[in-house]
């Protein structure tokens, strides 16, 4: 078993698409946390009654995907259909079937499921004890949980993933919830895990602040997406987890 498994620990954290690569064969459920903004969206899509299919697409690949599924593609600003703001899906219409792209969280709740995860919920903030609990409840055969920050790109020509700051606290306001008491013994955190843990346990204090002042907080602040970054930033206002059955994400 490599070590990059974090064999030992039930709760373990990674990063990235390599991260889903390291831990999907090894745990019994995957926790993608994307929080600004693919898995936050998922999240208030779901609260919603909205059905989220995953895709890591969003050119015409995307429109033949969601005809494929009789579902609308997010983000289509010129046709007047939702966007990816987790604001506007608060207000999304119960039933409706939602393709919601991301090169990031979308991205990595494919690849999971590529490698066979029976289990892949959708985890943030608003939702991070919900899903601790749902997560818990799935991880039947050893008790094994991968939580897997999806970070962000750097801009250039490699696109070499930059691990993110909100990404980290959200994964570790997930981890706090599996682990509350920061336990030494099993089941317990792995070193990466407790690291996580440990940057929700500072930041909890002041959420909004840290998300806002992050650099992609700044970029949701230099387009005028305040309320998102208030939605993204609620912690535990989900009453339900997000669970990926078959290719869609649904209210559990």
């Amino acid at each position: 078993m490599p070590s990059t498994s974090q064999q030992g620990f039930a709760y373990r954290f990674e990063w990235g698409a390599n991260g889903v690569r390291a831990l999907a064969p090894v745990v019994d459920v995957i926790v993608v946390v994307d929080v600004l903004r693919f898995t936050s969206a998922v999240s208030a899509a779901v609260e919603a009654g909205v059905t989220v299919f995953p895709c890591k697409w969003n050119d015409a690949q995307a429109d033949e995907f969601a005809r494929s599924r009789g579902a609308q593609v997010a983000g289509r600003r010129e046709r007047g259909e939702l966007s990816l703001s987790p604001t506007d899906l608060l207000a999304a219409r119960p039933g409706t079937r939602l393709v919601l792209p991301s090169p990031n969280g979308a991205a990595l709740a494919l690849v999971a499921r590529e490698l066979g995860a029976r289990n892949v919920l959708a985890g943030c903030l608003r939702n991070a004890t919900v899903t601790a609990t749902v997560a818990r409840t799935l991880a039947r055969r050893n008790g094994t949980i991968g939580v897997i920050g999806a970070g962000e790109r750097w801009h250039d020509e490699a696109g070499a993933l930059r691990p993110s700051v909100e990404d980290l606290i959200g994964a570790g306001a997930v981890l706090a919830a599996l682990d509350p008491s920061a336990a030494v013994s099993a089941p317990c955190c792995s070193p990466e895990a407790a690291a996580a843990r440990a940057a929700f346990i500072a930041a909890r204090p002041r959420l909004y602040e840290t998300l806002a002042d992050c650099a992609s907080g700044r970029e949701l602040v230099a387009r005028g997406a305040i309320d998102d970054l208030v939605a993204c930033a609620a912690l535990d206002v989900a009453p339900r987890a997000a669970v990926m059955f078959d290719d869609s994400f649904v209210a559990a």
